[in-house]
């Protein structure tokens, strides 16, 4: 898994009009937590953050006054609308230790051409070494037929990791394509019947 050096800033501002000025300075507000450590909030560059996070569970050794912690991001806040990174948690891991994390998974193979794919579930939970996470799992599909299911249990673990999801949670689902033709009936006038209200007659109508 991918692991990036960082420097951090120490944030002695705080509220919304401290955060607004970070923002505006290229600085995204962080606070570091976990292992008993006190809180530390922080700012940290926005371009190396962004770069740094197009890597799932990617491990960031945050550099704050010299010291420098062994972080996992927990939790990304984004605008909803632009997508910029607002706020982010990182917590405190340790070369060695075992994390609970939620792992892309990769479907891959030929599956029945009749049917149409859903992913249902984007993502496993999996417990595994801190430094150890994997970037992405691989589901193979070969040979699913259209109306089967993949689930979690089907996702190919390396070794050291463990299954943390529920193994019936469906991951993948080949759903049938619709076969049946809606047909639309054809209602003919009968000859010789009246007119709808307000209609006029046929005769009438071509004399108009």
């Amino acid at each position: 898994m991918a692991e990036i050096t960082i420097a951090a800033t120490k944030r002695t501002e705080f509220g919304k009009g401290a955060s607004r000025r970070d923002r505006r300075s290229g600085l995204v507000p962080a606070v570091i937590y976990g292992h008993g450590e006190a809180p530390q909030h922080v700012a940290l560059p926005l371009r190396e953050l962004g770069i740094a996070l197009k890597s799932a569970n990617v491990l960031l050794d945050v550099v704050v006054d010299g010291k420098t912690e062994l972080t996992l991001p927990k939790s990304v806040t984004r605008n909803p609308l632009t997508g910029i990174l607002r706020h982010i948690d990182l917590v405190i891991v340790r070369r060695g230790e075992r994390v609970t994390v939620e792992v892309p998974v990769h479907a891959t193979g030929k599956h029945d051409v009749d049917g149409i794919l859903e992913h249902i579930n984007n993502t496993i939970e999996v417990e595994a070494e801190a430094t150890s996470i994997p970037q992405f799992l691989e589901l193979n599909m070969d040979g699913l037929m259209a109306g089967n299911s993949l689930y979690a249990s089907n996702v190919v673990l390396p070794a050291g990791v463990t299954l943390i999801s529920d193994p019936q949670m469906p991951v993948v689902h080949l759903s049938e394509r619709s076969t049946v033709v809606e047909e639309v009936p054809v209602v003919a006038a009968a000859e010789g019947a009246a007119p709808a209200d307000g209609a006029a007659p046929a005769a009438e109508a071509a004399k108009s």
